[in-house]
């Protein structure tokens, strides 16, 4: 039974032995363990990750080839933003245990982030999403393609140095699955698209993947938890963003491969680029089903800000009961209405800009609620707003002809 402090002595047919003290246990999952070591054989010591894999009981022949084409892979990898390759190793005692050894990074991963109640900026999501494709367009370019098949806010880690990088590939491909040859399914539920689960991962799966984690970070619910439609995740009315990385992630996340982005690099220009993201005719159609919600963004002077234009117009309600709409609304500029000497210039001011300035004050669940509820208003305007309109103006009225 492996335990903080233990030091694990590994020799290799040599005299020279290799010295890992176990410091903290970061993980345990079926026979694998992973720790946080010090590496007493370097000078000065270094932290390192050991992970651990014990054969035998729960773990068989499968997961020995993940595990060592993890070591392989990882050896021959070289990039600023991957841990970098310390060892391998078996220790034959008790148990017959498997190890690798990598650097360590200092930082905390997304999901430790997540779990602690953060929720990500679209600025935070665009340098996440960009310095990840940076990534993958270095593992993808690789001869073979390397493929990560594990991406998610867990393996992704916000390095002290304000950089992200991409832990465990301990699901990696080095090569594209063959026809009619046998295959492991790996990758996590809600980040791994249907054709992994098959055994014909590609790079637009990383991508995938990718899309999903950039989802998690937005809405703070992982993307199994999301409603689907047409096997698409529903996240729109959820976030407030850009209609044009809205649009982006939608292509990251297409169900059909085919329909994705086809490379990091494609996706990475797409992202820089300032123009719309071109989707196919069919995801055309499933788009106009919905619209983007940038309900509730604020700023009701921010002309940037776009209105969908099915709202626009003059808004009944808010003109014939500029007292009282302004409260469910929550449009607080219109509370100028109960100041006699300004009320009926602001009635006409939220009759013309109401519509907008009520859809950037307020979250609005979707387009119908807030129609509706301006239909209400304006239903309450005619039967309650305009008699008593009728009844201020009569005593008005007549109390100017008293004089």
């Amino acid at each position: 039974m492996l335990q903080a402090g233990q030091i694990l002595h590994v020799r290799k047919g040599t005299p020279e032995e290799y010295r890992y003290q176990l410091k903290q246990k970061l993980g345990q999952n079926a026979g694998r363990q992973t720790w946080l070591a010090e590496d007493m054989g370097a000078t000065p010591a270094e932290l390192v990750i050991v992970k651990l894999l014990s054969f035998g009981g729960e773990v068989q022949w499968d997961n020995l080839k993940l595990f060592e084409r993890e070591a392989q892979v990882l050896k021959q990898l070289n990039h600023p933003r991957m841990p970098k390759y310390r060892d391998y190793f078996h220790i034959d005692e008790r148990y017959l245990w498997f190890g690798l050894v990598h650097e360590y990074i200092p930082g905390v991963s997304l999901k430790e982030q997540l779990n602690q109640g953060k929720r990500f900026s679209e600025q935070e999501v665009h340098k996440i999403a960009t310095d990840v494709l940076n990534i993958l367009q270095f593992l993808h370019q690789l001869n073979p393609t390397v493929l990560h098949r594990d991406i998610k806010p867990s393996n992704l880690i916000w390095g002290e140095d304000e950089q992200v990088y991409l832990i465990d590939f301990g699901a990696v491909q080095d090569r594209a699955a063959q026809e009619g040859g046998t295959f492991t399914v790996v990758g996590s539920y809600g980040y791994a698209p249907m054709e992994q689960f098959g055994g014909r991962a590609v790079p637009a799966s990383d991508l995938y993947a990718l899309g999903a984690t950039l989802i998690h970070l937005l809405t703070g619910t992982a993307p199994g938890d999301l409603p689907q439609r047409n096997l698409r995740i529903c996240f729109q009315e959820r976030v407030s963003l850009s209609p044009k990385l809205v649009k982006w992630i939608e292509k990251l996340t297409a169900p059909a491969p085919e329909e994705r982005f086809q490379s990091a690099t494609d996706a990475l220009s797409a992202l820089r680029a300032r123009t719309p993201i071109h989707t196919t005719k069919e995801n055309q159609l499933v788009h106009s089903a919905g619209f983007i919600n940038n309900s509730g963004c604020g700023g009701l002077f921010d002309a940037s800000i776009p209105i969908p234009d099915e709202i626009k117009g003059w808004n009944w309600g808010a003109f014939l009961m500029p007292y009282l709409w302004p409260f469910t609304n929550k449009v607080w500029i219109g509370l100028l209405a109960l100041v006699p000497q300004v009320g009926w210039f602001m009635g006409i001011g939220l009759g013309v800009k109401g519509n907008e300035w009520a859809w950037k004050s307020r979250r609005w669940r979707s387009i119908e609620q807030f129609k509706a509820h301006q239909r209400g208003w304006a239903i309450a305007g005619l039967f309650i707003g305009i008699p008593m309109a009728w009844v201020y103006i009569a005593f008005l009225f007549h109390f100017l002809s008293s004089f």
